[in-house]
Formats: structure tokens, sequence, C-alpha cells
């Protein structure tokens, strides 16, 4: 388990060194990853083996809705998180690539002196349906930052 939580610390370090460099997509299939072999790892028994089923997995969504997500779609994920009650969807469709959204935020929190809302993003992408979890904080100016 130690080594697991040194990998994936390292792979966040990496991540985050990189991702000036990295377009939406390998940003999305970057913490897709991590989020999925932090969840693989604490759901399966074989720590390790839920670790690589997870990445694998959130490598995909991550990639597959990174690919995806423009300005004008997070521009909608931070309106539904400043506006929209809890567990009330917010729905759009991006005019330039066709693809449709559903943002629903959880109940906001304090955590490290910010308000935090996770939020669930459901994407139509070319029929298939894709889901991801993300958490976001507020900054000062109203803005919303997702962090995962």
């Amino acid at each position: 388990m130690k080594r697991l939580i040194t990998s994936l610390i390292l792979a966040t370090f990496l991540l985050g060194s990189v991702a000036g460099c990295a377009n939406k997509a390998q940003t999305g299939a970057g913490v897709g990853t991590l989020a999925g072999a932090t969840l693989g790892a604490l759901t399966f028994k074989n720590k390790a083996s839920g670790a690589a089923i997870g990445a694998g997995i959130g490598a995909l969504i991550g990639y597959a809705i990174g690919n995806e997500m423009d300005k004008y779609d997070k521009e909608h994920i931070g309106k539904a998180l400043e506006e929209q009650p809890t567990g009330k969807p917010l729905a759009w469709k991006n005019p330039d690539t066709g693809t449709q959204y559903e943002a629903t935020p959880g109940s906001p929190y304090m955590q490290q002196d910010k308000i935090y809302r996770d939020v669930t993003i459901k994407a139509n992408v070319d029929g298939q349906e894709k889901d991801m979890k993300a958490k976001a904080y507020r900054n000062p100016d109203g803005t919303w930052v997702l962090v995962q």
C-alpha cells in the first residue's frame, strides 16, 4: 500500500509538471488515471490490481471527456456549481462539438479555507454516455476550478 501511495504521489507530481504542455485530452486522461487508480486501490482487495484496473478505466473516461470539453463547457460547469441547488443538474449542448453535457453539483463544504463542491459530469459523446466525478473549489472572484 505504501508503494501504491508513493506511485500516486509521483504520478501527480509528473502530471502537474507536464500539464502546461498537455492538451485537454491528455490532461483529462492524466486526471482520470489518477482518480481511477485511487478508487481502484480503495475498492479492490488486491490493491495493485485494483489500481491498475481503475487507472485504465479512468484514463479512457478522462481522455474522452477531456478531449471534448472546452472553455464553453467549463463555463457551464462553473455556472452549475455557482447557481444550481444540490442535486439539480444543468444540461447544455456545445454548439461547436455537438457534445451534450449535464453537470450535477453536490452540497458545498469547507476544506482548507475554501468552498468545495463535488460534481458529477455526464457527457454524451457520439452517442456514448461517459460519467465523471470531479471536485471543484470556488475562487474569491466567484470562478470555480476543477481539481479532480
